[in-house]
């Protein structure tokens, strides 16, 4: 995590002078090379005298105008670190910038306007705002370079090199999860041990439980097993006890010791659950029944200790109370101020942006939309919603400007980097977004920013509006979404190449970028043969589209949070890939974008987008058609081609298309007993590494259900594919994240877990007497009748 370089490479710091206007008066530790008087202004924005004080944000390196060439490179860089390594460009500074008014009447024009700023490399940038804000009291009470020294040996100073740097399946994860211990094992922590009387001390009145409340989940694996990138398998069921202290606990049982302090389990000795034994021939005494949902603080201990949560006394230095961040602090002048360092963060996503705030905007009833159709943008015709016109300009590479007259600059810019987000698919999915998006764009340069292609820019002059040079206005404040008037003459139809037939579908089907390859989709779409609406024109109040946004709309009333929303929008980007790769195979006869779709046939997997039945899938093609066609003559399709190419080459899971299995167990009915039970079979082949488990659980978000839809194959009526399941979930246990996943499950389907789990150590140990249940489970009605569910009985 810690990388290379400095946290900051340079510290601006502007004033106003009300003769000369904006003036760069510092630059440390040396001069950046590149127009004094375009970053003046963009640290001076527009208004800034009506604001007391006001955060921007704007970035160096993204175009020839704004690209620095410091004389002196910095200590601790190369030539290296400062180019990406794909283009040769160097890479992007993320510039925070905070400009403050002071009114004084012994001044002229009754005020002092000052700015100060930092260039860092860091996207999460906002965590640097509390040190910031010391900085610039500092520098009015003593105006000095002197102030902008000591900052940047401060920020610089901060120690982030015992931050875990986490995969991209390990952000996915984390970010979708709610649980403040998860990955907790990737801290450099070691809980001393605990005294014997906390050791056994047990829950409280109100905490009784039943033996089904339980799941025997597996000792967790060390924190350096758990990120060691080639961990040796774990042993098999036989050679593993499920008595606590030695490979297992009873997740909300008696046999769970429960620190109230800290809030987990820990482990009694080996073979012993406070002086009780989990062995098949005793019986627990609790009768109790207690809830045990996704978000308990339930057992997820391994063979490290306890993994530490927000009440843990023993947190040390590094170690967060929360495990989504990283706690580091920062000293300036005597001040230590607390840092929180977001560990989930991709590229894409750059300061403290809100999908929330975005769609509240503009979702108002009074929202109006204005301007012609055009089918890259309005997929749904007139009845196209604001937020998804603004996706689909985002994708296709349509000039967007946010318009924020009399509105802080900061909040104009919050709504462009919101927007990159959503159209990245909060940065797990696309890329591209953020080279070409300026947050706070003023006057000064404006004919530069205003020529990069596909441009995203926040402005809070209205000058702009009037210029015509944009493709989609989102006017902030009187809650307008504008298409320019002449965007069809930007992006003219052109004409179809022939139409390739693709075996997967019954009929030919154009290349979507004409009216008549359109025509063609929606014909077989609707299945009739009358000349249907052209698909742009075709408004339907059941779209998609629609329904996701109200689905999103009630989620933000019923006050679900932002994490939902982003996984919900990253969701929908990565379908919206998959659905582009389809559209390839139909329109080209191949795809670049993923694996070829195909059924299950012969014994092998399918592949590729999964859809309820065809009839589905024609109309979803019909309607995403022309944003799809736009979509690939955009630089974000380049990307998505590139990292489709290396993900596949380098993922953890080989031979099939993992997405398109588990979306078979999730969304089919009626799936043939064959294919089922190749699909765990494989994942069971192929779930030998830790890298291996935590690709499988970032498809299997707890939001969409988690483990659930392998869990169902616990109660399948083919012994083969329950054992199956069982090996999976063997697999998971072996790793804390795994034990959080598996908490996640129901009663009955841990129970289930646990019951044939348990059955397959005793049949293994003694093969031959089969198992006999606990006296507490004999009266339990099983789940399936078969000779394995019964334990051999």
């Amino acid at each position: 995590m810690a990388g290379k370089g400095p946290h900051c490479s340079f510290v601006l710091l502007a004033e106003f002078d009300i003769d000369s206007g904006a003036q760069l008066t510092y630059q440390f530790p040396q001069p950046l090379g590149t127009d004094e008087g375009l970053l003046a202004n963009l640290m001076l924005p527009d208004g800034a005298e009506r604001h007391l004080e006001d955060w921007t944000i704007f970035f160096l390196n993204q175009t020839p105008f704004n690209t620095i060439a410091p004389v002196l490179a910095l200590e601790t860089e190369s030539n290296d670190n400062q180019s990406n390594g794909e283009d040769g460009h160097p890479d992007l500074l993320y510039v925070l910038n905070l400009v403050r008014t002071k009114h004084d009447k012994s001044v002229r024009r009754g005020a002092v306007v000052k700015a100060m700023a930092i260039c860092t490399r860091h996207p999460f940038i906002q965590i640097f705002k509390p040190v910031l804000l010391l900085a610039l009291d500092d520098y009015f009470a003593n105006p000095s370079q002197e102030c902008l020294a000591r900052l940047f040996d401060a920020i610089n100073s901060m120690n982030i090199s015992a931050a875990p740097a986490l995969t991209r399946s390990e952000k996915v994860i984390m970010r979708a999860s709610e649980r403040k211990d998860i990955f907790a094992e990737k801290f450099s922590f070691h809980a001393p041990p605990l005294p014997p009387k906390a050791a056994h001390k047990t829950t409280g009145s109100n905490g009784s439980h039943s033996s089904e409340d339980g799941i025997l989940i597996g000792r967790a694996r060390s924190t350096t097993a758990a990120s060691d990138p080639n961990p040796t398998h774990p042993p098999s069921p036989s050679d593993t006890s499920f008595s606590l202290g030695g490979s297992a606990v009873w997740v909300n049982d008696d046999s769970v010791i429960i620190d109230s302090q800290v809030g987990v389990a820990i482990g009694a000795g080996p073979g012993s659950v406070g002086g009780a034994s989990v062995s098949g021939n005793s019986a627990l005494t609790s009768r109790g029944r207690r809830s045990t949902d996704a978000s308990s603080n339930s057992s997820h201990a391994y063979s490290g200790g306890a993994i530490p949560t927000s009440s843990d006394p023993h947190l040390r230095s590094g170690i967060s109370k929360d495990t989504h961040f990283f706690q580091t602090s920062i000293a300036y002048k005597g001040h230590t101020l607390p840092i929180k360092l977001p560990l989930a963060t991709f590229p894409e996503e750059v300061g403290e942006y809100s999908l929330i705030q975005l769609i509240q905007t503009f979702s108002t009833p009074l929202i109006t939309i204005s301007g012609p159709l055009h089918p890259h943008l309005h997929t749904n015709g007139s009845l196209t919603h604001p937020i998804i016109i603004l996706f689909n300009a985002l994708v296709t590479g349509k000039r967007i400007l946010f318009l924020g007259h009399n509105i802080p600059a900061g909040q104009v810019a919050n709504y462009v980097l919101s927007a990159c987000a959503l159209g990245s698919g909060c940065g797990a999915v696309l890329r591209g977004f953020i080279e070409r998006a300026f947050p706070y764009a003023g006057l000064a340069g404006g004919e530069d920013w205003v020529s990069t292609p596909a441009y995203i820019a926040g402005v809070t002059n209205p000058i702009f509006e009037t210029s015509g040079s944009w493709d989609l206005l989102m006017d902030i404040g009187t809650a307008r979404v504008v298409v320019h008037k002449d965007i069809h003459l930007s992006f003219p139809p052109t004409t179809a190449p022939p139409a390739l037939v693709n075996p997967m579908m019954p009929r030919p089907i154009k290349v979507e970028n004409s009216v008549g390859s359109e025509d063609d989709i929606q014909r077989i779409a609707t299945r009739d043969g009358k000349e249907g609406q052209k698909s742009e024109f075709a408004a339907k109040p059941d779209s998609l589209d629609n329904v996701f946004i109200e689905d999103l709309i009630s989620a933000i009333t019923s006050h679900f949070g932002e994490t939902l929303v982003r996984m919900r929008f990253t969701e929908y980007v990565a379908r919206f890939v998959r659905l582009a790769s389809r559209y390839e195979e139909v329109a080209a006869g191949s795809t670049k974008l993923g694996y070829a779709s195909a059924p299950f046939a012969d014994g092998s997997l399918g592949s590729g987008i999964v859809f309820p039945d065809e009839a589905a899938a024609f109309k979803e093609l019909a309607m995403n058609s022309s944003r799809i066609e736009g979509w690939r003559r955009s630089k974000s399709y380049q990307y998505c081609v590139q990292d489709f190419r290396k993900s596949r080459a380098t993922a953890a899971i080989q031979g099939f298309d993992l997405s398109h299995q588990l979306s078979r167990l999730r969304l089919m009915k009626n799936l043939p007993d064959v294919e089922v039970e190749l699909i765990v079979r494989s994942i069971t082949d192929n779930l030998r590494k830790y890298e291996q488990v935590i690709e499988l659980l970032a498809y299997m978000p707890p939001h969409a259900g988690g483990l659930q839809p392998l869990s169902f194959c616990l109660f399948h009526q083919q012994d083969s594919i329950r054992e199956a399941t069982v090996d999976i979930f063997n697999e998971l246990r072996q790793y804390p994240v795994g034990v959080i996943f598996l908490q996640a499950l129901n009663h009955f389907q841990r129970y289930a877990y646990v019951r044939q789990a348990h059955a397959r150590e005793s049949r293994m140990k003694d093969p031959n007497h089969g198992l006999a249940l606990p006296p507490h489970m004999t009266s339990r009605t099983p789940s399936n009748r078969s000779e394995v569910s019964l334990g051999g009985i």
